[in-house]
């Protein structure tokens, strides 16, 4: 059995104002950099005119797998973006450190408001705002996961989808030429999944990483 760690339990957000200035907190589950990475542009594009957009993860560095399940090396990254060195990255990331969070993104938005905060005042607005964010989540126990991908003629993709939905896994669906489904599988239980859906179609399951 691989161990559970903590993480938020979706997406939420917390907003408050300081002395004029508007912050907003936002968090994420992620399951690695590139979901990481996305959710800091998305919510850059939603604040363009946001004084600062300032981000901090916790992440996976690499993918887990059965051979490598709870030991991938976290990747711990924050960043300033803009205001005074150490006054915002890094008490934004010190929450999700140490609360014992990982797989989460954090973002926090700032509107300068007219008045400085000075580095003492930013970093405790910066922690608050991510403080805020992760208690409007919630936190869960959560298994290390893997994802694969799993192809089929369409004759089998009824099969496929059934055995998937029976499991109670997460998934999309892509239909063209043949069906296309990503599976994201807790990783104790991917091998026994993978062996169903190569049983049940008679080994025509193509399967991927």
């Amino acid at each position: 059995m691989t161990d559970a760690y903590r993480t938020v339990a979706g997406r939420a957000s917390a907003q408050f104002e300081v002395r004029g200035s508007e912050f907003i907190g936002y968090v994420s589950p992620a399951d690695g950099v590139d979901a990481a990475e996305a959710f800091v542009a998305e919510i850059e594009e939603k604040h363009p005119d946001a004084t600062h957009n300032v981000p901090a993860y916790r992440v996976p560095a690499g993918p887990a797998s059965a051979s490598n399940p709870g030991d991938v090396m976290l990747r711990e990254y924050q960043s300033d973006d803009g205001e005074p060195t150490g006054s915002s990255g890094k008490p934004a990331l010190n929450v999700l450190v140490q609360q014992d969070i990982r797989n989460v993104v954090a973002v926090v938005t700032r509107y300068y408001g007219g008045t400085n905060l000075g580095v003492g005042g930013l970093a405790r607005s910066y922690s608050r705002a991510v403080k805020e964010a992760v208690e409007a989540a919630g936190v869960v126990e959560e298994l290390p996961h893997e994802t694969f991908s799993a192809e089929v003629e369409y004759d089998d993709s009824g099969t496929v989808r059934g055995i998937l939905e029976s499991a109670g896994v997460e998934f999309d669906a892509d239909y063209e030429e043949s069906v296309r489904f990503e599976v994201r599988v807790p990783v104790d239980d991917a091998d026994a999944l993978r062996e169903r859906l190569r049983n049940a179609t008679s080994g025509r399951v193509e399967l991927g990483g």
